[in-house]
């Protein structure tokens, strides 16, 4: 289940796009364009973030926060859905779940693809005054319900990128999610925990992100009977996770398959096309006893 692992052949998810590899293996001609690709992602994310701060037409409007977890500052959000019909018979929906500072606008790439193949979405905006995992989680979680009731689906499916990840897997494993999450998918997400972390000592859900932290090691503890498949995708040119393999779900008690991915850098991985088709891949492979069943492990998108 670590990214050292990379199989020939991994049923579950067959046929992963390849990102297109860079002309000479030079890690820093690599890295050069992984950040001139960073650069340009970021300033196409800094024009769409003020769209992304309204809900979508058909959006469900702000969530009821409800009383705070703890003595931290209340979460606020913003749901946004796109028709979402009780149709219990066709697949899960999809919750897209952004990461810090961030808000819906990060996955217009991923929308548009998940989109034209039918998956019906929605997404959460949580605050960036937000200073727990666990209170986002439970926002989360109260956003899933309120899913299911509204589609008639016994679960969901989520993606989740760099922070959003992180609280959907405290969700899932921390607060009996896996009773609702079918497959969770992270995008740079700090699994094991980052020691790059910019604000750390002003931000406390930052904090909490890096290695050694209480939620890191609420995380690191016995999940038994975790129903909730992860694919996690990282990057080894992604520069906010140290180690690189910190993006990785490594857990004896979780399904996990983990995807490399080359080329490209941490706020690239949400809107890289190539990412996005494999995200789709993973989302469509069947559980176990659809299909044929796999241990699992680790694979590669490069």
């Amino acid at each position: 289940m670590t990214c050292f692992t990379h199989l020939t052949h991994l049923n579950r998810l067959t046929r992963l796009p390849a990102l297109p590899r860079l002309p000479g293996p030079r890690l820093s001609s690599a890295l050069l364009g992984a950040t001139a690709l960073e650069l340009f992602v970021l300033t196409g994310r800094l024009i769409a973030y003020p769209f992304g701060l309204t809900p979508e037409r058909g959006g469900t409007g702000p969530a009821e926060a409800g009383p705070p977890a703890s003595t931290d500052t209340p979460t606020t959000a913003t749901t946004a859905t796109t028709a979402l019909p009780v149709t219990a018979a066709a697949t899960p929906p999809v919750v897209l779940l952004h990461g810090f500072i961030d808000n819906r606008s990060a996955f217009l790439v991923l929308r548009r693809t998940l989109t034209r193949h039918g998956r019906r979405l929605a997404s959460l905006n949580y605050s960036p005054l937000t200073r727990d995992v666990r209170t986002a989680a439970e926002l989360l979680g109260r956003h899933v319900e309120e899913i299911c009731a509204r589609t008639g689906h016994d679960r969901v499916d989520i993606v989740g990128h760099s922070l959003g990840g992180l609280i959907a897997r405290y969700y899932v494993q921390r607060m009996g999610g896996d009773r609702r999450v079918r497959t969770l998918v992270t995008l740079g997400t700090p699994h094991g925990g980052t020691a790059v972390a910019p604000g750390a000592g002003v931000h406390p859900i930052v904090r909490q992100m890096r290695g050694g932290s209480s939620v890191i090691e609420e995380l690191r503890g016995p999940a038994p009977g975790c129903r909730t498949r992860f694919v996690s995708f990282w990057s080894e040119l992604d520069q906010v996770m140290v180690p690189v393999e910190t993006a990785c779900v490594d857990h004896p008690d979780l399904d996990a398959v983990n995807v490399r991915v080359t080329g490209i850098g941490h706020l690239a991985l949400p809107v890289h096309p190539t990412v996005a088709a494999a995200v789709r891949e993973a989302l469509e492979a069947p559980e176990a006893g659809e299909g044929d069943a796999t241990a699992a492990g680790a694979t590669s998108a490069a």
